[in-house]
């Protein structure tokens, strides 16, 4: 497959509309790594077992990587937030929220014209106060996206082989998406 140089930019100048750094993402370097999914177990972030958007509920990383591979071109969109500190809470929870109100934005554009994307987002999906899950569908089921690492995806090997830094020093936080085109 080729990458659709021609799709790449119309969304490229969606995305900077919206405010995301990007960089072309080649879906055939993505991987799905069953280390990151063991971190995943860990539940560090409370999400394991209790999100949509997370593992279990996601699928098994044997078929989210086929569906990652069955496209031949995407896009890496990061927002850089500045912090006070690393201890700034309130900046990383505002700043997560607008990467990804900013991404359900550039999700519903790219839809207009392209109904066959893979959005991956930054995270687990923290669109609702308690998850449906598993008791209940998703309430948005057209605003459910795994996020990288439900995937199995290392962000910040990803950043690194896109050209996109993924630590942008101190007093900054960078949150990533991706779409699959």
């Amino acid at each position: 497959m080729e990458f659709n140089n021609e799709l790449y930019k119309k969304i490229e100048a969606l995305a900077a509309e919206v405010g995301f750094e990007t960089a072309p993402l080649d879906p055939s370097i993505l991987e799905a790594d069953p280390r990151v999914r063991d971190m995943c177990a860990e539940n560090k972030c409370r999400r394991y077992n209790a999100s949509w958007s997370c593992p279990p509920a996601c699928g098994s990383l044997e078929n989210l990587e086929k569906r990652m591979k069955k496209y031949s071109s995407g896009i890496l969109l990061g927002t850089i937030i500045p912090v006070k500190s690393r201890t700034d809470v309130q900046a990383w929870k505002t700043g997560e929220d607008s990467h990804k109100d900013h991404f359900d934005t550039l999700v519903r554009q790219i839809r207009t014209f392209d109904k066959d994307i893979m959005p991956l987002a930054a995270g687990s999906c923290t669109r609702c106060a308690k998850c449906t899950y598993p008791d209940s569908p998703c309430r948005f089921p057209d605003k459910l996206y795994p996020s990288m690492e439900a995937c199995g995806l290392f962000v910040s090997r990803i950043c690194k082989q896109c050209g996109m830094t993924y630590n942008n020093g101190p007093g900054t936080i960078t949150y990533f998406s991706c779409i699959l085109f």
